[in-house]
């Protein structure tokens, strides 16, 4: 399946990450299985695909709140990204954004805008040989407010300077969607794994 790029001329290219460039939410859910569970804590399936792009402290936060619990937040989202750096060499990229990716490059400028920490974004990157075709990498060290809000993709096109109605964004989730819409740009989206399972998800711009 080809990704459908909305017509226009766009200055820079702006990736999510996770289930975006890289297959790796299959992964990192395994690994918030691990680390949750240890605390007896639990993540429907479904609800993770649909927080897609949230940081993980926030997860963390927000699963106390909702499960009664008191687990301690940056040890439990430490706990998940050392699970999920264990699983790092299975990692793929996702070939319908290769293909872009690998069309594209030396054209215009590339950035990543990710949920996931720098330190997570650079080791999924270097798995899958990606990482130098990126000028910018945006992780969830780099702004305040998480997706939807449309921090991180502002200050993916400000680290490029590009104006936000020049920039093009690829997102498999809908947060992501919604942020890179806050932020006044066009996007595509990336069907998920869940959906990739299900035969549903078209590929098409957001």
């Amino acid at each position: 399946m080809k990704l459908s790029i909305p017509p226009g001329t766009f200055r820079a290219y702006l990736f999510d990450c996770d289930g975006t460039v890289v297959d790796s939410m299959p992964l990192h859910y395994i690994a918030w299985t691990k680390a949750l569970g240890e605390y007896g804590a639990t993540f429907d399936e479904k609800l993770f695909y649909d927080w897609g792009g949230k940081p993980p402290l926030e997860i963390v936060a927000t699963l106390n709140q909702m499960q009664g619990l008191n687990m301690p937040v940056e040890a439990v989202a430490a706990r998940k990204e050392n699970f999920y750096f264990e699983l790092v060499p299975q990692l793929k990229p996702v070939p319908e954004v290769l293909e872009v990716i690998e069309a594209q490059y030396g054209r215009i400028p590339f950035a990543v805008v990710s949920g996931s920490t720098r330190e997570s974004v650079i080791k999924s990157l270097t798995q899958v040989h990606l990482l130098d075709r990126f000028d910018v990498l945006v992780g969830s060290d780099d702004y305040e407010h998480g997706k939807p809000a449309p921090d991180a993709y502002l200050t993916a096109a400000a680290r490029l300077s590009i104006a936000p109605q020049d920039c093009l964004v690829f997102e498999d989730t809908t947060l992501g969607i919604q942020a890179a819409t806050a932020a006044g740009m066009a996007s595509v989206r990336v069907p998920s794994p869940l959906e990739r399972r299900a035969g549903t998800g078209s590929g098409q711009p957001g």
